[in-house]
């Protein structure tokens, strides 16, 4: 359990947590890390903690450098319980320690822990606090994804300590960008993205416009990798997601019980191919809807499909309606399709979602019983026609 240095006096002192598979209902397939990061100068500074349960690796990795108890100031950037759990147990180890917090922060830490409002010195965007060699400027990022965020900045070291911004669930021994597979590294930002940060775009472009006249060379986000060689390429992925830029990339989402829906998902993907979009076919049966939101990020059309069970569309297909709603993607193109046997509220229902999801609807298309050949054909030849008139 040892730190790892980032810069001369700069170390990473988080934990990895190798099991974690769910988070708040998005699925974590490779686990995460709890990062935090400790400063040697004149105030030893602690920024950010870990989940309680791993307390005891982040004070080994804390005494793998200094006495955990000679620490003078600790930053507690974001309130969540995967951030701050550990506080109160530094806070009962170190000896008139100072806890700089945000307003809304020192606010809510008093809700989960037994720590007073006015035992926190609150800092606001713009301030400075020295360390010596070292000074921390704060800017406040509410909403990016709570209303306490903030983060961090160290000008000697052109380095951003980005709480929330720019991280990845990704459990691994490596902690930079460039010890990793870039690819997976990407991907998994991407879908921190789209899954905890997509419905804050606005916000997302107000701290990116605020951090605009620093130099960001390395960013210590509080999940993940740090990034030291891709970090412009992040910052301006940030800049697109939070734009809502999306490509010709269309997503059909089904589920089926006796496959006449999923034939028409295929009939369905095969007029977004004639028209050479990026396609995705995928079964809710099988891909589990944070995964989903993930293509969904960058993708202009959301096709969704559901038989009619009860007068009503499946569980998996609500699931994922109520979440992708919940998650606020805008200014996408929505088709709902579905077959039925005798009642058939299945599409209708799915297009009012979509709608109320903001999205503009095409021709919604409805089947009773098994689709044969012909009408697949038919199915094909109207989405590449509504296709068509969309471009």
């Amino acid at each position: 359990m040892q730190a790892i240095k980032i810069t001369e006096n700069i170390y990473w002192v988080g934990a990895i947590d190798w099991d974690l598979r769910n988070f708040h209902g998005y699925l974590t397939q490779r686990g995460s890390t709890y990062n935090s990061y400790l400063i040697l100068d004149d105030k030893i500074t602690l920024i950010d903690n870990v989940k309680d349960y791993m307390a005891e690796e982040q004070i080994e990795r804390i005494n793998s450098v200094i006495d955990p108890a000679k620490i003078d100031y600790i930053i507690q950037n974001h309130i969540e319980m995967d951030h701050s759990g550990s506080l109160p147990i530094l806070k009962d180890m170190i000896d008139e320690v100072e806890i700089f917090i945000s307003p809304k922060g020192a606010e809510g830490i008093p809700k989960h822990f037994a720590i007073k409002k006015e035992e926190f010195n609150v800092v606001k965007s713009g301030d400075e606090l020295n360390l010596g060699e070292h000074t921390l400027q704060f800017l406040q990022t509410p909403m990016v994804h709570w209303p306490d965020n903030m983060v961090s900045y160290c000008k000697e070291e052109n380095l951003l300590f980005s709480n929330d911004a720019f991280g990845q669930h990704l459990a691994s021994s490596e902690r930079f960008d460039d010890e990793f597979s870039a690819d997976i590294t990407m991907e998994e930002a991407k879908k921190y993205y789209a899954n905890i940060v997509m419905p804050y775009g606005r916000q997302v472009q107000r701290a990116l416009a605020a951090l605009q006249d620093k130099k960001v060379e390395t960013i210590c986000p509080s999940h993940g990798l740090i990034w030291r060689e891709d970090t412009e390429k992040i910052i301006h992925k940030y800049k697109k997601w939070s734009q809502n830029q999306v490509d010709d990339k269309a997503l059909v989402i089904y589920d089926t019980m006796w496959n006449s829906t999923k034939k028409m998902a295929y009939a369905i993907q095969d007029a977004f191919n004639k028209k050479n979009f990026t396609t995705r076919l995928l079964n809710l049966q099988y891909k589990h809807i944070s995964d989903i939101m993930a293509e969904l990020l960058n993708a202009k059309y959301i096709c969704v499909g559901s038989p009619t069970l009860n007068n009503n569309i499946l569980p998996t297909v609500s699931a994922f309606l109520t979440y992708m709603k919940g998650l606020s993607p805008k200014d996408r193109i929505g088709l709902a399709f579905g077959s039925y046997g005798w009642s058939g509220q299945s599409v209708a229902i799915i297009e009012n979602i979509l709608k109320d999801c903001g999205f503009e609807t095409m021709d919604n298309i409805k089947v009773q019983y098994r689709p044969d050949k012909k009408i697949l054909e038919e199915i094909t030849k109207k989405v590449k026609n509504n296709l068509s008139e969309e471009k």
